[in-house]
């Protein structure tokens, strides 16, 4: 059965989780969700890196402004600003590898109350775990702060925040925040903080389609576009 909540759509947790992102920040952003949060910084001093090689990426590109060399994650084309720099791939994951990179977003099957994260394979395809666990776990060890951004359910309505992986794991303890359609979730020593939630529902709506116990923030608030 579908997730019985109707929160907001991927754009909107795109929008939310690019206020987490402070002026001055180096960022990366993964596959899927992530990559649309380089629509909502225009006017912004965030540098974004693509690991295929370019350093201040603009925003997704449209019309005249595809050049299909230029891409993020996602394989979606993206505009140059100026002071864009280029470089090879040794250079792109040093950078990445090396600490520089002050966010790090990237999408989840599935996120434990520890913050470990799974994004890279799903063994109920039935396909032993055939995939690429690519660069997310470089990206994970090297990041200063790593932020997740995916729907809060499955399609057939199962949590995606769990108490322990049940599928291949990307990194152990990487994850700070979560961003999905219901809520705002930070990843505490003492579990996960309930810190925003989606208008009209509440703190038990949350739990409901969330496997590990929520600590609910003194200040929980309405999610903040």
């Amino acid at each position: 059965m579908p997730s019985k909540f109707e929160g907001l759509p991927r754009e909107m947790i795109a929008m939310r989780a690019a206020k987490e992102v402070k002026d001055g920040n180096y960022v990366n952003l993964g596959i899927g969700i992530p990559t649309l949060i380089s629509d909502w910084i225009e006017g912004r001093d965030i540098i974004l890196q693509s690991e295929i090689g370019m350093l201040k990426t603009g925003p997704i590109a449209f019309g005249e402004d595809v050049d299909q060399d230029l891409i993020n994650a996602s394989c979606q084309p993206v505009t140059q600003v100026p002071g864009t720099a280029y470089f090879d791939i040794f250079e792109s994951f040093s950078m990445i590898r090396g600490g520089y990179m002050d966010v790090i977003v990237l999408g989840a099957l599935q996120v434990s109350e520890k913050g470990d994260l799974a994004g890279w394979a799903n063994p109920a395809r039935g396909l032993d775990c055939v995939g690429n666990i690519g660069g997310s776990m470089d990206l994970c060890a090297g990041a200063k702060k790593l932020i997740v951004t995916m729907e809060h359910t499955t399609r057939d309505g199962q949590p995606k925040l769990v108490n322990e992986l049940a599928f291949p794991a990307t990194a152990r303890g990487a994850v700070n925040m979560v961003f999905t359609d219901l809520a705002v979730i930070e990843v505490t020593a003492d579990g996960l903080l309930l810190r925003e939630i989606y208008p009209g529902l509440m703190p038990e709506d949350i739990q409901s389609v969330t496997e590990p116990r929520l600590i609910i923030a003194p200040g929980l608030k309405e999610i903040e576009l």
